[in-house]
């Protein structure tokens, strides 16, 4: 009888410690739903429903595994808003498999290897005299600068994304949350 009643108490400090590290855990909302700082990339972008195409234009690029990988990774997300800025079909077409490696081209060029938070940006910023240059998983550059007090990144093409969510922790890297989809030149 008494080592039934131990073995509940353990079980019941497990439960409540459990429940206590997922209320501890610092969490950002983002489309809906919270994000895990102790989830991967992929685990946490699935929740978000302001992602969508993007999680099924990672999936359709193959890109899965290698973002639930290790890292860590930066990843500018854009929302599904920033996809239906570009050309009417756009999305459409670069999911067909024929187009796999242009869409792992444009998918890549938003990733950035490390784990480059808000401060970590704002420091690069600063120490470029007011925008730093990344060099993206693809091989493109990025270039990040300060608005105000906006992260606002800008492509090889010229175009310009604010960061709407910034610094949303995840086990394998961070996320920033982007309104405009990254071209690369090439």
């Amino acid at each position: 009888m008494k080592s039934i009643k131990t073995v509940a108490m353990i079980l019941a400090s497990a439960c409540f410690m459990s429940s206590s590290y997922a209320q501890m855990e610092k969490t950002v909302e983002v489309g809906g739903a919270p994000m895990y700082p102790s989830k991967n990339i992929v685990e946490n972008a699935v929740n978000s429903k302001d992602h969508t195409t993007l999680v099924a234009a990672v999936k359709a690029a193959g890109l899965v595994e290698t973002l639930e990988g290790p890292g860590p990774f930066t990843v500018f997300a854009p929302t599904n808003e920033a996809f239906d800025k570009l050309p009417k079909g756009t999305v459409d077409n670069l999911v067909k498999p024929e187009n796999k490696q242009m869409l792992t081209t444009i998918l890549t060029y938003h990733v950035v290897a490390g784990r480059l938070d808000s401060r970590d940006l704002a420091k690069l910023i600063q120490d470029g005299n007011g925008t730093a240059e990344l060099k993206t998983v693809q091989g493109g550059k990025l270039w990040v600068m300060m608005k105000g007090k906006k992260l606002v990144i800008k492509d090889e093409k010229g175009n310009m994304a604010w960061v709407t969510i910034k610094d949303v922790y995840q086990s394998n890297g961070v996320i920033h949350v982007i309104d405009t989809v990254l071209m690369p030149n090439s």
